[in-house]
């Protein structure tokens, strides 16, 4: 046992950590880390800010160890079966996708995620989700956004927010997350011809694992599957077989610059009342 975190990254037997801390403590930790010699999965979102996470990603490159951001969901079998239906054409070509995640945030008085030093909010805390499986499933960035945020009366922590993103290859997307209302975890991708929609898309686990993928066709066809997996222990596989490996895929990294980049164009985009281009100059400048 250790009584403090810095004893524990001295600790030459241990190869890899987990930062589980709040968001605004994920950059310091994972610096301290690296430096350390210790690989790194780290919650989502990795940082606050697109230049944060870019330092961080950085740090742990000079140091050669492994950087991964915990998006957990993404290692369900699920996501793997929703690509292999798009690609095999059986509905046509993509058009759009909506994605959707809230719950009903109880006892909100001291509570992390209602406290914005902490990097707090629901764009943080569930929209960096729909985000980041728009740009994972549809192969392709958000070029512009706009976001509308409602705050929380007292601390000023966006309690909701919708997003509606225009993507490098011309599709359209739409987000929403909220900790002010009943739980909904779904996406849906549409195309020309058909239509997937997810409903356990980023929480299987509440299901035992259970994920459910529904197929529907313009020919009035509908197909059921189950598809089930534990995705926090797959996760923990994956990242393991990369540090045994010494080499992690470099997606991982760019979806987390990315991700945080459009997160930051939300942000903007709510200062400005506007669309935001994802790759504005402004944007290099920390919200």
């Amino acid at each position: 046992m250790y009584d403090s975190y810095d004893k524990l990254l001295e600790d030459p037997d241990i190869d890899a950590v987990y930062i589980p801390l709040p968001n605004a403590l994920h950059s310091h930790w994972v610096k301290k880390a690296a430096k350390k010699g210790k690989h790194v999965l780290c919650e989502k979102p990795a940082a606050l800010t697109f230049k944060e996470a870019e330092e961080m990603i950085e740090i742990c490159k000079e140091n050669g160890v492994m950087f991964m951001e915990a998006f957990m969901y993404q290692f369900h079998p699920q996501h793997q079966r929703v690509r292999e239906i798009i690609d095999s054409g059986e509905i046509g070509e993509l058009k759009m996708m909506k994605a959707s995640l809230s719950s009903y945030l109880e006892n909100q008085d001291g509570n992390i995620r209602m406290n914005g030093e902490l990097g707090g909010g629901s764009l943080y805390d569930m929209g960096c989700y729909c985000i980041h499986a728009i740009q994972t499933l549809l192969s392709s960035n958000p070029k512009k956004v706009f976001a509308s945020m409602q705050k929380d009366h007292d601390s000023q922590v966006d309690i909701s927010v919708t997003g509606l993103m225009e993507l490098d290859n011309g599709m359209k997307a739409i987000f929403d997350a909220a900790m002010d209302r009943t739980v909904i975890d779904y996406y849906k991708i549409i195309g020309t011809k058909g239509s997937i929609q997810v409903p356990r898309a980023f929480a299987p686990q509440l299901f035992n694992g259970e994920a459910l993928i529904l197929t529907y066709t313009e020919e009035g066809r509908y197909r059921e599957e189950k598809v089930f997996g534990d995705q926090y222990k797959l996760q923990v596989e994956y990242f393991s077989s990369c540090i045994l490996e010494r080499k992690i895929p470099n997606h991982f990294a760019e979806n987390t610059s990315y991700n945080m980049k459009v997160i930051d164009a939300c942000f903007k985009s709510v200062e400005k009342g506007a669309l935001v281009d994802v790759s504005s100059e402004e944007l290099k400048v920390s919200h």
